[in-house]
This record gives structure tokens, C-alpha cells and sequence, in this order.
């Protein structure tokens, strides 16, 4: 063996991974711990963080507790119970320079493709500037909820004021005193509402369909408390742990048929009775279908803003937009001076924004046909040392970071083993991969989710399967991730 080619195999194979958002930033973690150092990092921002680089949006922050919403591979010193933008924005940053992976970051860069090279056993990476790279493993870390939707409401082109989505946040435009209206009453805009209602001379919300919401409880750590955490990390740990239990039990809520579900439901209408002033307002915010059918929302402050006199929510989809304001189901026209379009993602579109090609040259997006599926929501059949992080049926149990740990250890340890055995190619049986898309559809059967008929929600795709959604606590796929791959993956020398 030449010296070179022996230099080579010591470090492993060489990996793209492609987004430093927090899925790109736990796999180089990851690599790096198990000595693996052969890899780039490559992210189209200007700075990493992913979805909490881009949104910027007033009132941005979490909905999942810190301690849960976090790595565990390192204690924190967080501020809050639940973290705004700026300091997860400033922990993807620590996390970089802690572990030293910022030296294997291009930022600015942006992935086009990946072309599977059969006799080379390699993918050819291309950039948006038209460079190509050969790597021997990819591993995409785009995220699930990166590409804006924009409506298509009539007219939407000829508003006059400014208009801009939550994701794009145009902080240039002051609001103080303007008309705004804020579209959709999801997580964002739970979030939006509240934060720039005192700001604003009127404030229309439009409400599509409402949601189950109950109060998130945030609030700054005091000093006592963030010392404990700092001087007995085990402390912090224990409240991860408590956090994960407290989910399990809300998790069975989930289930149509069990008391959870009921309880949950009683928990989210006392909220709105004795937050709600209007009882009218009260009938326009309670849903109609069984709680998780779309995503619960945790929001403290968006009911209490809802009953300011300068902040009217109209319960009707918006249907055209005209030069100087918005238009609703009824046919009310009420001029606006800013339009805030917090009208959610493309979910359902996994690698919309790059195209991998596989065996015999076929893009994954020909594979699935609009009905994306992954073993394990991370490698598909006849895509050779391919990996993705929040894939499909991967989203859910509870902290996303904590499924992106998991997913990452897939990829981490494959790879590790392509360099022990000296593995050229690692591809996934269409049989497990087949029987894992199967288990995972009978599971959401019995899920709320399922019922999407009586709701609106981001999880199905045009096929009408549920492919976004985990139907499990974490501590399910914890174990899957940790047994399938031994079974589901072919290897080649």
C-alpha cells in the first residue's frame, strides 16, 4: 500500500456533509470523536445555525426546553428555559469552536448536486460556482423546514408595502405605527404576534384554522439556578432526562382512543377559557379535531395579545391581495401597510434544494416520485453511501436534536466502519428498507396525525402518506438506530 493511499485510509473516507445547521454541526462533532477528521462541511449561509441563521423574525425562540434542545454531548450555560434565536445562533457558534470543527466549515458555499460514481465508488459534489469534488461518503443535513412556502393568493405580486415571510424577516422596515397583518397562527406566528403587537397601530392576524395551544412557560434561569447547572452538570443532565419522561406521558395523547388524549384536550380549552376574554374570540380559537392532528403549539403570549384592542384575529383564510391590503374567505378587504406571510415550509419536499443521483445515474427525486421514504429516514436503496439527516418520518420525539444525534451516529459509525474494513460501498437492502417504510405507516394509523382529513397540516405528501411525522417517543428510535443498520445495510470492498 502506498504511503498516500495509507495516509488516506487512517483518516477514513473522505465525507461531505452538506448544511451546518445543527444536524450538519452534531455529524462533524461525531466524526471527529471517532477520530475521523476527513471531511468538509459545507454551508450556503454566511455563518452556521441553519434554520436559527435564518429566522430572525421578533420573538423567534424555541418551544422545546433548552436543556432538551441541546446536545448531549455538552452541558450548556443556558439563560433560559426555552432559548431565543440569538443564543442558539451563539451555541451552533461555541459548539463549533469547542470541538474545533470550524476549520472543516465553507460558508458561502452552496451544494447543487451529487452524482454517484459506480467504478470510482464516489460521489461527484457539485457547487453552485460550478466546481466539482469527488468525496467517497455524502451526508446532506438540509433540515426539514428551510424552504419557505409562499402562497399564490391572487394579486400578491402588486401589494404595494412591504411584504416578506417570517423566514426572510425584513427588520429594515420599521413597524411602529403601521397596519400589519400577520398570516397564519402556527408556531411562528405564536411567536410574531406577541412581539410586535405594542409596536403596531393595527394588527390583523388571519387565522386559516386554529390550533391546540397550551402555555410554554418560559423564562430567564436566575443566577442561583445557572449555577448549579454550571457546577453540577450532572443536574442539567437529570432535567434532560425528566424532560424526555414528561414528553412520554404526553406523547400517549397521540392516541384517539386514550385518556391522554383527552386530558390534553381538557388542559388546552381551560387555557383558552381562562385566557380568552371574548367569548367569541374563545369559539374562533378552539379546534375542531383531536389535539395532535397538526403540530401543538406552546405559546404563552399569543392569547393575551389576542385581546388587545389594537389586534383583531379574523378566523377566514385569505383569499386575494390588492394594492394597498388583504382580502379574506368573506370578501372584507382591510388595508394593511405590511404584510408578514407566516404561511410555514415545503416539508414534504426532502432535498428539494439538491439533486443526488445514485446507481445508474437516477435522481433520488425519480425514486421516490413525490413520496419520499428512507430506511430509517436516512439512506435509501441504490444510493450508495448516501446519508441524510431529518429525513422522511424522522420528525417528532420530542427534540429534534436529540433525532439528529441519532441519525448522525448511523452515519458516524458506518463510516468508521468503512475504515476499519476497508469498505468501498455501503447501500441498504430494498427488503428493510421496504418493510421499515411498512412498520412505520401501521404505526401512524393509530396517530393523531392521521387524521388529516378534519385538520391542516405539513405532514403528508401528494402520495396522501404521512411522511414527515416519527410515530414514536425518541427512546423507540434510539434503540432502531443502534440494531436496524446491522441488518439493513449491504457492504462492499
Amino acid at each position: 500500500m502506498s504511503r498516500t493511499r495509507a495516509r488516506t485510509r487512517a483518516r477514513g473516507p473522505r465525507v461531505a456533509i452538506i448544511g451546518c445547521g445543527f444536524g450538519g454541526i452534531a455529524t462533524a462533532v461525531k466524526l471527529k470523536k471517532k477520530g475521523l477528521t476527513n471531511f468538509t462541511v459545507f454551508e450556503q449561509s454566511d455563518g452556521p445555525g441553519g434554520t436559527w441563521w435564518d429566522n430572525r423574525y421578533p420573538g423567534c425562540e424555541v418551544d422545546i426546553a433548552s436543556h432538551a434542545y441541546s446536545f448531549s454531548f455538552l452541558t450548556y450555560d443556558w439563560t433560559r428555559t426555552h432559548a431565543g434565536q440569538a443564543e442558539l445562533q451563539q451555541y451552533a457558534e461555541d459548539v463549533l469552536d469547542r470541538f474545533d470543527v470550524r476549520r472543516h466549515c465553507r460558508f458561502g458555499v452552496r451544494v447543487e448536486s451529487a452524482s454517484w460514481d459506480a467504478e470510482a465508488a464516489r460521489y461527484d459534489v457539485r457547487l453552485a460556482s460550478g466546481e466539482t469534488e469527488p468525496f467517497d461518503v455524502v451526508i446532506s443535513c438540509l433540515g426539514l423546514l428551510s424552504r419557505p412556502r409562499y402562497p399564490d393568493w391572487p394579486g400578491l405580486d402588486d401589494f404595494e408595502g412591504p411584504k416578506f415571510h417570517t423566514a426572510r424577516w425584513e427588520s429594515s422596515h420599521d413597524l411602529t405605527g403601521k397596519r400589519v397583518a400577520v398570516v397564519g397562527t402556527g408556531s411562528t406566528a405564536t411567536q410574531v404576534v406577541p412581539a410586535i403587537a405594542e409596536q403596531v397601530e393595527q394588527l390583523y392576524v388571519f387565522q386559516r384554522q386554529p390550533g391546540w395551544i397550551l402555555p410554554k412557560g418560559e423564562r430567564d434561569y436566575t443566577p442561583r439556578e445557572r449555577a448549579v447547572f454550571r457546577r453540577l452538570p450532572v443536574v442539567q443532565k437529570l432535567r434532560r432526562l425528566r424532560l424526555f419522561y414528561q414528553f412520554r406521558v404526553m406523547f400517549k395523547g397521540y392516541d384517539l382512543h386514550g385518556k391522554r388524549q383527552q386530558q390534553n384536550l381538557r388542559l388546552c380549552r381551560e387555557y383558552i377559557r381562562t385566557t380568552v376574554d371574548d367569548p367569541e374570540l374563545r369559539a374562533h380559537l378552539t379546534p375542531d379535531y383531536p389535539w395532535g392532528c397538526k403540530r401543538p403549539v406552546l405559546a404563552s403570549g399569543f392569547y393575551p395579545a389576542l385581546n388587545r384592542p389594537n389586534v383583531e384575529l379574523v378566523p377566514h383564510a385569505v383569499t386575494q391581495v390588492t394594492p394597498k391590503g388583504i382580502v379574506d374567505a368573506t370578501g372584507t378587504e382591510r388595508e394593511i401597510d405590511v404584510l408578514v406571510m407566516a404561511t410555514g415550509f415545503h416539508a414534504t419536499k426532502f432535498l428539494a434544494s439538491m439533486d443526488v443521483r445514485g446507481t445508474g445515474g437516477v435522481s433520488i427525486h425519480d425514486t421516490w416520485k413525490n413520496d419520499p421514504r428512507a430506511f430509517l429516514g436516512i439512506t435509501v436503496p441504490g444510493y450508495p453511501n448516501f446519508f441524510m439527516l431529518y429525513g422522511p418520518n424522522t420528525n417528532g420525539g420530542f427534540s429534534v436534536l436529540a433525532q439528529l444525534e441519532r441519525q448522525a451516529e448511523v452515519a458516524v459509525r458506518t463510516i468508521a466502519r468503512m475504515r476499519r474494513k476497508g469498505l468501498r460501498v455501503v447501500d441498504t437492502r430494498p427488503s428493510a428498507a421496504e418493510r421499515w417504510v411498512r412498520w412505520v405507516d401501521r404505526q401512524l394509523v393509530k396517530h393523531a396525525s392521521a387524521m388529516g382529513a378534519n385538520c391542516t397540516n405539513y405532514y403528508h405528501a401528494e402520495s396522501g402518506r404521512n411522511v414527515t411525522q416519527w410515530p414514536k417517543p425518541h427512546g423507540e428510535y434510539y434503540l432502531l438506530t443502534k440494531t436496524l443498520p446491522y441488518v439493513g445495510f449491504i457492504e462492499v470492498r
